[in-house]
């Protein structure tokens, strides 16, 4: 301990008394010193981060040493629209979008992202929505229904016919007369 009665303050180089004293990295402050040296707020034990003689709170620290990018929020549930410009962190300039031409029929992005075309509405079919009939995916309600009297189908009452669907119904007098060879 130096002459003077204390160590020295590691924010404002006065003399710190045993009554007011803080320590942390193995220096001493005043409790009023202890402070962010960012945005300001009075530190402790569980809110203080180090960085080389320097003291932060911990979302300052983070937003000026901590990784950037997508999902390195300040904790669950935490948007934060600062940039950190106050840190002097410039913010990268995302580039121009540019959308693709590329269609990509694959099966994986079927799978994941792409999605079936109704065979007759010619729209999207997603999962939510998606009934499967005749080797094909269909918008359960408006589209899974038969060609002819527009009944609404299911896997038990389908019968297709060159890629349509119609009810079991509708097509059993049909497929009798061909076996016939009317």
């Amino acid at each position: 301990m130096p002459l003077g009665g204390g160590n020295k303050c590691g924010r404002c180089s006065k003399t710190v008394y045993f009554a007011e004293e803080v320590l942390c990295d193995g220096r001493s402050f005043h409790r009023s010193c202890f402070l962010c040296m960012v945005c300001g707020k009075n530190l402790d034990s569980t809110t203080v981060a180090v960085h080389m003689d320097e003291v932060y709170c911990k979302a300052c620290y983070g937003k000026k040493y901590g990784p950037k990018g997508y999902g390195y929020g300040q904790g669950a549930g935490t948007l934060s629209m600062d940039k950190g410009e106050s840190l002097g962190i410039k913010p990268e300039e995302p580039g121009p979008h540019r959308p693709t031409t590329n269609p990509n029929p694959s099966k994986l992005a079927q799978k994941f992202g792409g999605s079936d075309k109704c065979p007759r509405c010619g729209k999207s079919v997603y999962a939510a929505e998606k009934v499967m009939g005749a080797g094909s995916a269909w918008h359960k309600s408006g589209c899974f229904t038969c060609a002819t009297c527009g009944k609404s189908l299911e896997s038990t009452t389908l019968a297709d016919k060159e890629g349509e669907i119609y009810c079991k119904a509708f097509l059993l007098p049909w497929r009798e007369s061909i076996r016939r060879g009317k």
